[in-house]
Parts: C-alpha cells; structure tokens; sequence
C-alpha cells in the first residue's frame, strides 16, 4: 500500500485562525490518530488578505515599510520578497483592517500607501511583482497609489485633487508623465478573487461600497466619480475583468502600470510552489472559514481542489461553517467537508475554540481517509 503523505493548502478562518495556524491545528489532529504521518504544510492565499503571510510561509522573507494608511495617518505594512520577485497586499497598506472600529472613509479613503509599497519592492530590487488585491477601505479607483508612484490629478485650477474616490468629480487632467520609470521594466500581475468591472451594477462602488460604509447617495457619488476618472484615463480599460477589484485600484494597476490580472489563487499557487508539492502528496486537505457561494468563484478552496483534481488526488476541506450542499462540492473536486459548525453549533463558541475543533475535525479525517 502507497504510504500516506497528506498535503495541508488551506486559507485562513477569518477572525479565528492564521493560515499558518489552521496547518499547525489539522496537523496535529491528523497526527494523533496517525503518529509519524508525513504532513506538508503550505498555507495559502487568494490574494486578499493574508497573502503576504501565506508567502512568508512558503520561505519568502518578510519586508516591512512605514506607509500611509487609508485615512492618511502612518502605518507599518509587511510586503514578502524572494529573489527578484516580491508579493505585495494592498490591504496591508489600505485595507479596512487599518480604520478604528466603527470608523468608514467611503468618499475620502487613498490607496496612497499601496503605491508606497509597491515603491519599496521597487527599491528591494523587484523585477516580479504580485500585487494581491482585496480588503480594501478605499474606493479611489488606483489615483493614490499612482500619485504615489508619481502622476499627478489636477482639477480645473491646475491644484491637486483631494485625496479619494469622491474627489474624482473634479478631476480635468491626468498627468502620468512623471510616473516611476522602472514600473516599464517589471512585470506586475494584479492578483484577485473579483473579477468585476470598475463601475456599473457590478461594478467597484455598487458591490462593494456597502463594505466600506458607503451610503446609497456615497455609492452614486463613487460611482459618477470614478466614471468621469476613467473618462479622462481610459474608458475601455474601465470594464476590464477585475478593474473593480480593491475599491478600483485594479483599474489604476491595469490602465496606468501596465498590469495583467489573474486569478488570485492561480498566481499564488505558482508563487508558494504549490504543483511540487502536490506531486508529493496522497491526500489534500483545504479549507477557509466558510465554504459558501462565494467559494466556488475563485476562492482558495476551489483553486486548490480543482488543480488536486486535475492531478487525480483526492481533496477533503475543513471549515468553521458549510453552506454548500454534496453535489455542489462534488463539482468543485472536493470528496468531504467537516464542518466546525457540526461540532459546535454556537458561531462565537465556534470561532472562540476553532483551533481545538479543527484538531477533532482532523481527527476525523485521519479515520476516515488514513487508516484501514
């Protein structure tokens, strides 16, 4: 019989546990039930939040910069950088995770500090960047981070525009002249699980505004702004796939930097060294905190089963809570899902004691997939 070796891919419980740790706490439980299984662990991201920490994972080493947050006060932000290639998380430098509790800038919110991080790969000596995007506060469509790379927005005084999306309205010349030469000489991949356009029912300030506190007049106004931004930038590029993406910085990175866009999930995979690794294992364990609707459109869980599929290993998830029905996981390549909220029906208790039910939920899987 084929010796077991289990591969753990799995994104983070989000509130809960750290991709890192749900690899520690399935481990663990696997081995408790099977001592001296060969586990390999490699967290994983899909380009939103937590990237930079699923790549640091994988052996990139950890950068951190001072840059400025989404309100325009100073905040540390960690990019991942191995070699010549580095892997920067917008929300890292204008993600919501930076407003106080209860505290929303829909109209005013820069990505700013997103281009002072992408700089600071530059300056790393960066000749690859992926710039994983989502969890944003901002709704600036990318003018931020590209004044902070070095265009300038000027109004009809020739003065510069205000920091935000809302400002956007007063927009009359776009000046990306003194834009950073050497962004000509890299290759910029735009990472993202969204891939909507920049305005529109589905675009940026419609789908995501809420989010971001935006209210119905905040959305319109987003949404008339950044459509007269992108009158003036490009239009065509406006409804590109994944121009909606972070708040519209995805249109800033792929009209003005020359980006291309992928699926979050693919460039990571490739990033972490995810097909080696797979080629190693017998079985593979996923995850994230919920497998929803949502997972099925590009989240970590599904890039993971359908290359595992592909590559005809079988694939089981673990998850705080599972809103998707067998058959719907059967076509994602997933075998089984074990679900914390089968263990612990209460979702604070659930997400309080995630690391103990995500051993006992690993157990689990060992007796049923590993032994006998």
């Amino acid at each position: 019989m084929e010796t077991a070796r289990v591969l753990v891919a799995a994104d983070k419980f989000k509130g809960s546990l750290t991709a890192v740790q749900v690899a520690e706490r399935v481990t663990a439980g696997l081995r408790r039930v099977v001592p001296g299984l060969a586990v390999e662990t490699l967290p994983v991201a899909d380009g939103g939040d937590g990237t930079v920490a699923a790549a640091v994972a994988a052996g990139f080493e950890r950068r951190e910069a001072r840059v400025t947050g989404p309100l325009g006060d100073p905040v540390t932000a960690a990019y991942a950088l191995r070699g010549d290639t580095a892997v920067v998380e917008m929300a890292e430098a204008s993600g919501l995770q930076h407003l106080p509790d209860g505290v929303f800038a829909p109209l005013t919110a820069t990505t700013y500090g997103s281009g002072e991080l992408l700089k600071a790969a530059l300056e790393a000596g960066a000749t690859t960047i992926v710039f994983g995007v989502g969890g944003s506060a901002t709704t600036d469509g990318g003018a931020g981070m590209l004044a902070a790379l070095g265009a300038r927005f000027l109004d009809a005084d020739g003065k510069p525009v205000a920091p935000g999306g809302g400002p956007l309205a007063t927009l009359a010349e776009a000046d990306l002249s003194g834009l950073d030469p050497r962004l000509k000489d890299i290759d910029l991949v735009l990472a993202s699980d969204v891939d909507n356009p920049l305005t529109g029912p589905k675009g940026a300030p419609e789908v995501y505004g809420r989010q971001k506190g935006a209210s119905e007049e905040d959305i319109a106004v987003l949404d008339a702004a950044l459509t007269h931004y992108a009158s003036i930038l490009g239009p065509d590029t406006a409804a590109l796939p994944g121009a909606g993406a972070a708040g519209g910085i995805g249109y800033g990175a792929l009209v003005a930097l020359g980006a291309r866009f992928r699926p979050g999930i693919e460039v990571m995979l490739d990033v972490l060294g995810f097909a080696p690794a797979l080629a190693r294992a017998t079985l593979v364990i996923t995850g994230e905190g919920s497998l929803d609707e949502q997972t099925l459109h590009g989240k970590a869980p599904a890039g993971v089963a359908a290359a595992a599929r592909a590559a005809g290993i079988e694939v089981v998830a673990v998850c705080g809570r599972l809103a998707l029905p067998p058959e719907a996981l059967e076509q994602a390549g997933i075998r089984r899902a074990y679900a914390l909220a089968e263990r612990e029906p209460d979702p604070a208790v659930s997400m309080a004691q995630a690391g103990p039910l995500l051993e006992q939920a690993a157990e689990s899987i060992a007796r049923d997939f590993l032994t006998g």
